[in-house]
């Protein structure tokens, strides 16, 4: 599952995401580490009066430790935040894909031993999800509050039908048609529903996709092999900390049935969709998917929200599931 940069929602900056200046209270740190041999970069905007832990952001494979800077403003004035190039992304060592999701987990909880940090709210967006179940599965201490965006336990049908085809494409140096391809998997039909900024997030998309360097064209395809070999999900007990999974009401590649199987599994998980949204749905409502991640991160309501549908309880705990199953 590969999801858009978020610095393809601000019109003015076009491509790869990249750092941009901090605002004069933030104190931003980057931090070179390596992990079973792979050298990896994490950020770290610190914050000095912090209301909660700190925030891990891990967002889609096509995202990089940039890529939350937009939504910096909403989030950073309440806690520290963590975004990460994880082996195998970004401007990171390139990790063959033999490497699975565990050595990706592992490598989250090295970052934040690394780092100092005992506990963290994790968030993870579509691929970023993938990863962050597996840690808070393999390292549960790490973890207060869980919030999962754009995100399934199953690999969707349409990726797996695109994956061998988009593979294929790249690998013969034809991007403008495996970019055609992407943006179709991501966005939603414009007649499935009314969605925020589709035409001009369709063509940023279109462009990140376009512009990828040789190196990020390699990962990806070593990213979808990975993911095909492997699998996304594996049915371990998954810690019992108050948790949300959200999508774009007209997600069409991970749907909301698929969020709803997802919440199902973990203890104490709340499930909403947000209005007007895809499986983008970070970068196409970008303020309202901030103010939903700020508001569970500092225990304040996420009932009635404007921008969202009825909330809804489908945690294992409160409807008899054991977890992990």
């Amino acid at each position: 599952m590969r999801t858009a940069v978020v610095a393809a929602q601000d019109p003015p900056r076009t491509g790869r995401s990249g750092p941009l200046p901090p605002a004069p209270e933030q104190q931003v740190e980057e931090r070179g580490l390596a992990f079973g041999g792979f050298a990896y970069t994490c950020r770290i905007v610190r914050q000095r009066e912090p209301r909660t832990a700190p925030l891990l952001l891990l967002g889609g494979s096509s995202q990089d430790r940039y890529s939350w800077q937009s939504h910096e403003k909403w989030l950073a004035p309440l806690c520290s935040l963590i975004t990460v190039d994880l082996p195998g992304y970004g401007s990171s060592d390139f990790l063959p894909a033999g490497y699975d999701i565990d050595f990706l987990a592992d490598a989250v909880q090295h970052m934040l031993t690394e780092l100092g940090v005992p506990e963290v709210n994790l968030f993870g967006g579509c691929f970023g999800e993938v990863v962050g179940l597996r840690f808070a599965q393999r390292h549960p201490e790490s973890v207060r509050r869980i919030i999962f965006a754009a995100a399934a336990i199953r690999l969707p049908e349409l990726y797996e039908e695109a994956v061998p085809r988009l593979s294929r494409t790249l690998e013969e140096g034809d991007v403008e048609r495996a970019a055609d391809g992407l943006v179709r998997l991501f966005m939603s039909n414009p007649e499935a529903g009314k969605v925020r900024r589709h035409a001009a997030v369709a063509r940023l998309l279109q462009r990140q996709f376009v512009n990828q360097t040789p190196d990020e064209i390699r990962k990806a395809v070593e990213h979808n092999t990975r993911l095909v070999t492997h699998g996304c999900y594996r049915p371990l007990p998954v810690p019992a900390v108050p948790s949300l999974v959200f999508t774009g009401e007209y997600d069409t590649l991970c749907t909301p049935q698929m969020g709803r199987e997802l919440a199902a599994t973990m203890p104490r998980a709340l499930f909403t969709t947000v209005k007007e949204a895809d499986h983008l749905v970070t970068v196409e409502r970008r303020q309202e998917s901030a103010d939903l991640i700020a508001r569970f991160c500092t225990d304040r309501p996420v009932d009635d929200l404007p921008y969202c549908t009825p909330v809804e309880t489908l945690g294992a705990e409160l409807v008899g599931v054991a977890p992990g199953r």
